[in-house]
């Protein structure tokens, strides 16, 4: 199998992974997702905003420097565990197919070593942060333990998917502070609504194989319905955002840029199409895009006051 034969579906033509990595790492680093990088941004943003909410001026650097390793780990971590919990079904959907555990690259047993080396490393930088930091980190596991189950008994499985991809933004405050207060509560709550938004636009490559195979999802549920619930979804971000500028005192400049955020948000829902796989990669994607603007509005917010 040639190296393009082997590239999985949604990664990037051009991946440094399939490019460059040595051949006996390439089937590990895939099912970390390293050669489709967008869900550890999608990971990490939350973490990172709710780190300079929480500043007193400029962010800390070192700390969302283990925020950054933390979330490729974590995130492929996950992937690891959702690909052994959903190795029958990715057998049997065209864009999964070629994962590394249905194709025969990694075995079950494998897969479980590899995700306890990545367990441990991320043990180690959880450790390294406040009390409560660590304390939300340990809540948050049966949060990521049932998720990949919740396709085969919702049709949302993307609120907790929700609940979990934005757990950062509370764990990064509690990193600075030590202690939550009522900003980053906001923050995490609104930026559900996000996570459910995209996740659902994702969904929509998968839906003609879920519907099949009897997998669950909102872009199945909610089917030609879903501009119009996009709108509240992500419109429940951006009160979150503005809530949370409020109730964390940031000044004039961040709403700005949550502005230039909403603009974002709504020209993913005004150009959605919902039987164009490629459109909806592509906004999907985006959501790396939104959250820099939220990031750079949540410092500005902190250090031009």
């Amino acid at each position: 199998m040639t190296k393009t034969d082997s590239r999985i579906a949604d990664a990037p033509p051009a991946n440094w992974v399939d490019k460059y990595a040595p051949a006996f790492t390439r089937p590990y680093m895939k099912l970390a997702r390293l050669d489709r990088p967008i869900g550890t941004w999608l990971l990490l943003w939350p973490c990172l905003w709710s780190i300079a909410l929480a500043a007193d001026g400029w962010p800390d650097v070192w700390l969302m420097i283990l925020f950054g390793i933390g979330a490729v780990v974590m995130r492929g971590a996950g992937c690891t565990y959702n690909d052994i919990v959903d190795r029958d079904i990715d057998g049997r959907v065209a864009r999964t197919a070629l994962r590394p555990i249905p194709s025969g690259a990694v075995s079950v047993t494998q897969a479980f070593l590899f995700l306890g080396a990545q367990l441990l490393v991320g043990l180690a930088i959880l450790l390294s942060l406040s009390t409560t930091a660590i304390e939300l980190g340990f809540a948050s596991v049966l949060l990521i333990a049932i998720y990949p189950w919740m396709k085969r008994i919702t049709y949302w499985p993307q609120i907790v998917l929700g609940l979990v991809f934005n757990w950062g933004a509370l764990m990064g405050y509690a990193a600075v502070r030590d202690t939550l207060d009522l900003a980053p509560v906001l923050l995490y709550l609104g930026a559900i609504g996000w996570t459910i938004g995209y996740d659902t636009i994702y969904a929509h490559q998968d839906k003609d194989d879920d519907a099949l195979i009897g997998v669950k999802s909102s872009a199945l549920k909610l089917g030609k319905a879903t501009q119009k619930w996009l709108w509240g979804f992500y419109g429940a971000m951006v009160v979150g955002l503005v809530l949370a500028g409020l109730a964390g005192h940031m000044s004039a400049i961040y709403f700005v840029g949550v502005a230039a955020a909403s603009g974002h948000l709504a020209w993913q829902t005004w150009t959605l199409d919902i039987d164009d796989d490629a459109r909806c990669l592509k906004l999907f994607r985006s959501n790396r895009d939104f959250g820099l603007i939220v990031f750079v509005a949540m410092v500005a917010g902190r250090v031009f006051i």
